[in-house]
């Protein structure tokens, strides 16, 4: 499981903390997350609830940056509730599904539904905390080799928001490449090494081609390039 390199937690330009609501049916592990958070610098609980009616209500608010989501959950289950808050559009906090069932079903259908993260409950305070940044800060937090064996296996039934050919056709040669190594699974500052540039302007490369493409993050610019063609599965 990818940890995030540097700071664990990083807050926005203003110093504001990151807004983490936790969702799962699980009266001990709502309030185990919500003590590693509040404990974490940079991180603040914004809300709970034990239903995915309860997330996506939490959604509606515009409270949370980003929401800790269990899958199995009683009267809407965290893969519907995931893609219901995305479909909400630009401004829909970010999701990290947790769970305990380590299943590629269960990550393909989270990542299918929008989700920015796929994390273990078994996974350490450090690297839950960890999760919550990179999601925060619009990554993708799943190991590389496990997007790309889902994404190679899964790449025509995700859904990207924009047919590949069409949407590479706007990308500059450089952008085309960051795209590339993003879908091989390196991080910004691999790419930054690989190209030999700082990592703030891979970040600024990564920043314009998701806008250019009209991408959530970059799990979704990983499937675009698979499904486009430009990475071995």
């Amino acid at each position: 499981m990818r940890c995030a390199r540097g700071p664990i937690v990083s807050t926005d330009a203003g110093g504001a903390p990151i807004r983490v609501a936790i969702v799962d049916d699980q009266d001990a592990v709502r309030e185990a997350y919500a003590r590693v958070i509040d404990a974490a610098p940079g991180l603040t609980v914004a809300g709970a609830g034990r239903t995915g009616e309860d997330a996506v209500a939490i959604a509606a608010t515009g409270g949370a940056d980003v929401i800790v989501m269990d899958v199995r959950m009683p009267v809407l289950d965290g893969i519907a509730a995931t893609r219901a808050i995305v479909e909400t559009g630009p401004g829909a906090p970010r999701i990290l599904v947790v769970t305990t069932f380590n299943l590629d079903a269960y990550v393909y259908e989270a990542l299918r539904a929008g989700a920015s993260g796929f994390l273990l409950k078994d996974a350490s305070p450090r690297d839950f905390v960890a999760a919550i940044g990179v999601v925060a800060r619009g990554d993708a937090m799943v190991d590389p080799s496990v997007t790309r064996a889902l994404i190679g296996r899964h790449a025509e039934r995700l859904r990207p928001k924009a047919e590949p050919a069409e949407a590479l056709a706007s990308l500059t040669a450089r952008e085309l490449e960051v795209l590339r190594l993003l879908a091989a699974g390196l991080s910004n500052a691999e790419i930054a090494e690989r190209l030999v540039v700082t990592r703030e302007t891979v970040k600024t490369y990564v920043s314009r081609l998701l806008a250019k493409l009209g991408l959530r993050d970059r799990v979704q610019a990983v499937v675009l390039a698979f499904r486009a063609g430009l990475v071995d599965d």
